[in-house]
């Protein structure tokens, strides 16, 4: 499958912090099954209705196609040069490979607005009549074969579906097995255990967390969260000779802002790689602000994914809440050992974890005091319950009763997945009389460039 076609792209460039509007120009269009060239994608479309009988509306309502499987399909075909009748005549979608939705720039078929496609000219309908008489309905021949054909579908979909959700059965049990393996401390050799664990894991596990990203709001959040974007914008863009002329993988690159920023200071080439659909809005924006000549992006699993070559620095927006969890520094420590070069750069580097006391009583009454009169009645059991949970918000400096003291230190450009398994003793120097009420956990992320930035949460 590696003769898939890989971005292409045209030749404008990004000069630093300058962002140009280009318009898009028309592109000629070759037909899919012969040299045949199209002055519009609307003209190639009928061109293969006329000529090769092949009709787009009818495989959309056939196989219920969306887009993505419409890029899957320009894809196959490309590749693999079928006949129009070895897919008219198909009884399963042959197409039907993630591997087929790997981004293709400036390619006119796959620019087209599939899911504008009206399928009215072969509507359910009016595409066959049906004679009823007497009680009995009697078909065209055309009819009947056509609704063998939806059942045979349909079927098949079935039996797939089923066969998936058993392979995710197994898988679930496997990865039930290796986590009791991790817990109770039974196999030492960590790193082996989670790299098997992250690159085995079937994508059917991944996809609840994959889809979490999937999401619009979750990047709206991000987006906004100037202190971080801005933080990973300076370090790049201040630092533009670390960049300029370079590779660079963006690890986890969701909209693709730390890709664009990478991009606008001068990267060479810049890999934006997500498993999640936001991909697919990625390459819009991408190719919306013209710098997909720069930009390839790669819908995928780091560890199940090829690049097409080592790179010189990554960059990640990695951290999770209390900086590990849900984090996936697992995957950025898999990407510098087999994806970085000797002396690349990694974006941050270093990051740690510290606590301190907090005394904010008013807080602890909103959280904890509320389940002794909920409307009247006592709830205090789920007092103990609410204690155990952490509570995620922001803390106001007046309420801050100790110094802060560091539990963990992550040099990411050496550190093992041991790292995210830790102990700690701990000491808090208290620097004013208070109630401590909770102890605040935050994490410090650090560029160590020429331009140094940090900042914490």
């Amino acid at each position: 499958m590696s003769d898939v076609p890989d971005l292409s792209s045209d030749d404008e460039r990004f000069e630093e912090d300058e962002w140009q509007e280009m318009e898009i120009s028309e592109s000629a269009v070759t037909c899919l099954f012969c040299p045949k060239v199209n002055s519009t994608i609307e003209e190639a479309f009928k061109h293969c209705e006329n000529v090769h009988n092949f009709k787009f509306d009818s495989l959309k309502l056939r196989f219920n196609m969306d887009c993505y499987s419409y890029i899957k399909l320009i894809n196959f075909i490309k590749t693999h040069k079928p006949s129009p009748e070895v897919i008219t005549k198909a009884e399963n979608i042959l197409w039907d490979d993630d591997v087929y939705l790997k981004p293709v720039e400036n390619d006119e078929w796959l620019m087209f607005d599939f899911e504008s496609l009206s399928d009215g000219s072969v509507p359910t309908s009016q595409a066959f009549h049906a004679n009823v008489e007497n009680g009995l309905v009697t078909l065209s021949q055309a009819h009947f074969v056509e609704l063998q054909k939806t059942i045979q579908n349909l079927n098949n979909q079935l039996k797939e579906n089923q066969s998936l959700l058993q392979m995710a059965k197994e898988d679930m049990d496997t990865m039930k097995k290796s986590v009791k393996t991790l817990v109770e401390g039974g196999n030492k050799d960590t790193d082996n255990i989670v790299v098997n664990c992250v690159s085995k894991v079937a994508l059917e596990d991944d996809e609840g967390y994959f889809n979490s990203y999937s999401h619009f709001g979750i990047h709206y959040e991000m987006l906004s969260d100037k202190i971080r974007t801005e933080s990973y914008r300076n370090a790049i863009m201040n630092n533009n000779n670390i960049i300029k002329g370079k590779t660079v993988l963006d690890l986890g690159c969701g909209t693709g802002i730390l890709s664009m920023f990478c991009a606008a200071s001068g990267a060479k080439t810049v890999y934006a790689l997500d498993q999640s659909d936001i991909v697919f809005h990625a390459m819009d924006i991408i190719r919306e602000n013209n710098l997909h000549e720069i930009i390839k992006v790669v819908k995928g699993r780091l560890e199940n994914t090829k690049l097409d070559e080592n790179v010189d620095v990554i960059v990640s927006e990695w951290m999770g809440y209390f900086l590990l969890f849900e984090g996936m520094l697992d995957s950025v420590i898999y990407a510098r050992d087999n994806w970085l070069k000797a002396g690349g750069i990694l974006l941050p580097n270093r990051c740690n974890i510290s606590i301190m006391a907090n005394g904010d009583v008013d807080a602890h009454k909103k959280f904890i005091d509320f389940w002794s009169d909920v409307y009247g009645f006592k709830m205090n059991c789920m007092k103990t319950e609410v204690v155990r949970e952490a509570s995620i918000s922001y803390v106001d400096s007046q309420f801050v009763l100790s110094e802060s003291y560091v539990v963990q230190d992550i040099d990411i450009s050496k550190c093992s997945t041991d790292v995210m398994d830790f102990t700690s003793d701990f000491a808090l120097p208290i620097l004013k009389d208070g109630l401590v009420t909770s102890l605040v956990g935050y994490f410090d992320t650090f560029f160590d460039l020429q331009n140094a930035v940090s900042f914490f949460y």
